[in-house]
């Protein structure tokens, strides 16, 4: 598809067009000319949205689909579709459907079920087989069929030996172990954060102290092995000091947090909305402040939404009975807008093809097109109309918005909401 974006602001801190307002031609995916005013021209689209802004495409490191086996909660190609319009051109698909997806076969069963959509798929494998903890899955033959991790999907891993026998093999094709952290035992039956809301509401807490030993762990691990450790979706603000620290020490350990746990505290838990039920907890305002500022001093490394479907039966029920997880898509970049700053938004966002080994494309002439499309002005409330997944586990639901996400350009597609 041949196009002539008018007037867009671009933001990539390492384009030569940075912060100016420019027409972009595109010409079978490529940037063929961006300059402060072009001339109408046969054959090309004219793309003209007022307020409209361009950046390298987003990248979500943590993304659950369902497919195969939970179609019901989502498929690739309506989530993949989402994830356009919600202006990702890439995602990291989790491993957490039936089969997981712990071998060759099952990495390119995904990769062909994402042929010829515009947002990118990058398959994590999962780092024991069927996610259970007992034994390594394939990983290099998985590594060789394009998984770009291994990881078990919110599931911490008890077995210590394992990891580091994990870290360890990996080292020898340059891979990424992702660990969840969380102590189950400590855990127990919690199902909220532990404190004066949980209390509050007579529900089992999960204490930060479940999260942080296993964090602590882990990077003991990573310091004896080498090798390079990703930890996702951090809660608690002991855990953004722990990372930091290992930082300091030079470890290769990265880290991601979900929007939610940037937005959200368990102030939203009053009600017994199972929507706001997520691993791992929605945490309190001090931990919340802590991850934005893990944020601004690029302790935390990415933000991803975290979107994991969760079908109506199994989501909407009692508190205690009901499975965690928040669809984020759609919301992430206008939640995430109106409590960080537009660039920092931008850079964690883009962030994780550098955790992730994911090529990337600057805004240049003559570069390979991957843009991600957004307004910055708009001030609005996220709605159920809002919602484009077929899962509508959303907890962002009447949550103030800032800016919109309006679509990509990928894969010489045009894909706007």
């Amino acid at each position: 598809m041949n196009i002539i974006i008018r007037q867009a602001t671009i933001v990539d801190p390492k384009s030569p067009f940075h912060n100016q307002t420019v027409d972009v031609k595109i010409n079978n995916g490529v940037f063929e000319k961006i300059s402060t005013t072009l001339p109408k021209e046969n054959g090309y689209q004219e793309i003209e949205i007022p307020n409209l802004h361009l950046s390298q495409g987003w990248f979500d490191s943590s993304v659950s689909l369902g497919e195969p086996g939970f179609e019901d909660r989502e498929t690739i190609a309506n989530g993949l579709q989402v994830a356009a319009k919600s202006g990702f051109t890439a995602i990291a698909l989790q491993p957490n459907s039936f089969p997981v997806i712990d071998n060759q076969s099952q990495v390119h069963f995904v990769q062909q079920k994402a042929n010829g959509s515009a947002t990118n798929l990058y398959p994590i494998g999962a780092l024991t087989k069927n996610s259970e903890g007992l034994d390594l899955a394939e990983l290099y033959d998985m590594k060789n069929a394009g998984a770009i991790a291994f990881g078990d999907y919110n599931k911490s891993l008890s077995n210590a030996n394992l990891l580091k026998i994990g870290l360890q093999y990996v080292q020898d094709f340059d891979g990424l172990v992702i660990s969840f952290c969380q102590d189950e035992k400590i855990k127990g039956n919690g199902v909220v954060n532990e404190g004066i809301v949980s209390t509050r509401m007579g529900l089992k807490g999960i204490p930060n102290l479940a999260e942080e030993l296993i964090v602590a762990r882990n990077l003991f691990l990573l310091e004896y092995t080498g090798g390079k450790l990703h930890i996702p979706t951090i809660s608690t603000a002991k855990s953004v000091d722990l990372i930091r620290e290992a930082k300091a020490k030079g470890l290769q350990v990265t880290c991601s947090v979900a929007v939610h746990h940037l937005v959200l505290t368990d102030e939203k838990l009053d009600g017994f909305d199972s929507r706001y039920k997520v691993t791992p907890p929605l945490r309190t305002e001090i931990d919340r402040k802590a991850l934005l500022n893990g944020i601004l001093d690029n302790t935390i490394d990415c933000i991803t939404s975290d979107h994991n479907p969760i079908d109506i039966e199994h989501k909407k029920m009692e508190f205690d009975m009901a499975k965690n997880g928040t669809i984020g898509l759609e919301s992430a970049f206008g939640a995430l807008l109106a409590v960080l700053p537009l660039e920092k938004v931008i850079e964690k966002l883009t962030a994780g093809k550098n955790v992730f080994n994911v090529t990337s494309s600057e805004i240049k002439e003559g570069n390979t097109v991957e843009i991600s499309l957004f307004s910055v002005d708009n001030d609005w409330e996220f709605s159920k109309e809002n919602i484009l997944s077929k899962s509508k586990n959303s907890a962002f639901i009447g949550v103030k918005m800032k800016g919109k996400a309006i679509g990509i350009y990928n894969n010489t597609t045009l894909v706007v909401s």
